[in-house]
């Protein structure tokens, strides 16, 4: 058995980094408000914003507490709606729960997109909605923000996974209302912890400036306020009328994502080309189903995801072991005990669990392997044969025993 590459670290710091947080640690400067101007996070901001496309970014301690904000800072009331994909990180409904408001789960497909029919049918009575480009699949965002749009309902996108990735050639995150992002390790930008979010919006990012922890005036430390009139008087506004929720990121993390930013298209492009040669030599085998992407959709994967076709409960349980042995971990969402991105395991919902019958099946066969974007040819080579070994085993098992 060929040796078998580690997926499960994350991408290392660049260099470049380094002598920053030497500085950092030296004069004990973390705190992001510390500087009168330009600390770290706040570069970050600017810089991130400028790499998107956007007029504002906000940086905070994850993409959760982005999503958390993006719904305070809209203003909903207690209890309202908001609707998602029922395929998504259990952070997302929490997220919503957590806002004082009401998650309501939509189909998703097996492609692993919001079924746009079942969606479109559940937006009576919605205050808000949140798309989770969930591991980077991009859902019709064309069919869902012209629903939106017609019914005044503004959309956050949760693009935790979907970094650099484009629609339409525009960037995934800058399609909605407000995009948020994860720095979390096994993201395409490592700061082990960490999130931000964009907008156009100058009020809604005054609103979520504030509530972050922007305590007095430092939110005068964020941005360019000389330049901009209406964000200057979006602040005026909202001074001292908010709650501070402190969701601060530190001035360590920016020194650890900074340097990473403009290594971000050539991880891009490293990501969609494992993952397009993996998927192409799996799709080999007649039990293995890779959804490909909508025409507008550039992605920007790192993980390959994959429907086991004709296979029963316990035949994909065979093959995730066997995967193992040959030394590929294999997740099935709907079969890993406990799996956060299992809607049935979100018991914390109010209401209950919901019937999703759809995304319930397509979870039960979905697999989701690593691919992180420093693996070489060969190591994507070997991934790739360990999965058709294990599949060719299961089968060869199933048809031995008669099942």
């Amino acid at each position: 058995m060929p040796q078998m590459p580690n997926v499960h670290d994350a991408e290392p710091i660049p260099e470049a980094a380094r002598a920053e947080i030497d500085r950092l640690l030296q004069s004990g400067d973390l705190f992001r408000y510390t500087a009168p101007s330009d600390a770290p996070v706040t570069l970050l901001e600017r810089e991130f914003a400028a790499l998107l496309g956007s007029r504002y970014a906000l940086a905070v301690s994850s993409c959760s507490a982005a999503l958390f904000l993006s719904l305070k800072a809209l203003g909903l009331p207690r209890d309202a709606r908001v609707i998602m994909p029922g395929f998504t990180f259990a952070a997302v409904p929490s997220s919503v729960v957590h806002a004082d408001c009401v998650p309501v789960l939509c189909e998703v497909g097996e492609d692993y997109r919001i079924d746009i029919a079942d969606f479109t049918a559940r937006l009576e009575d919605v205050s808000a909605v949140i798309i989770s480009h969930m591991r980077g699949h991009t859902s019709d965002m064309d069919a869902i923000m012209a629903a939106c749009d017609a019914r005044g309902i503004p959309v956050i996108e949760d693009a935790a996974h979907s970094l650099g990735t484009t629609w339409h050639g525009r960037n995934i995150g800058t399609l909605g209302r407000v995009g948020c992002f994860s720095f979390q390790s096994y993201k395409m930008v490592n700061a082990g912890e960490g999130g931000i979010m964009v907008s156009d919006d100058p009020d809604l990012v005054a609103r979520a400036v504030i509530m972050s922890g922007a305590y007095e005036h430092n939110w005068a430390k964020h941005m360019g306020l000389d330049e901009d009139a209406e964000l200057s008087a979006a602040f005026a506004r909202w001074q001292n009328r908010l709650p501070l929720y402190n969701l601060r990121i530190s001035n360590l993390s920016a020194a650890v994502i900074r340097p990473q930013l403009p290594e971000l298209a050539s991880r891009v492009r490293k990501g969609r080309a494992n993952h397009d040669f993996v998927a192409e030599r799996i799709s080999a085998s007649p039990h293995i189903s890779v959804p490909a992407p909508l025409a507008p959709e550039r992605r920007a994967p790192d993980s390959i995801q994959f429907n086991l076709v004709d296979l029963t409960d316990d035949e994909t349980r065979d093959f995730a072991e066997s995967a193992a042995r040959h030394g590929v971990k294999v997740q099935v969402f709907g079969q890993s005990t406990d799996n956060a991105r299992a809607f049935w395991n979100w018991q914390f919902l109010p209401g209950g669990i919901p019937e999703l019958p759809r995304t319930r099946a397509m979870l039960m066969r979905a697999c989701d392997v690593r691919l992180p974007v420093r693996l070489t040819p060969d190591d994507c080579a070997a991934i790739a044969d360990a999965l058709l070994a294990a599949m060719a085993e299961t089968t060869q098992t199933a048809r031995a025993f008669g099942t």
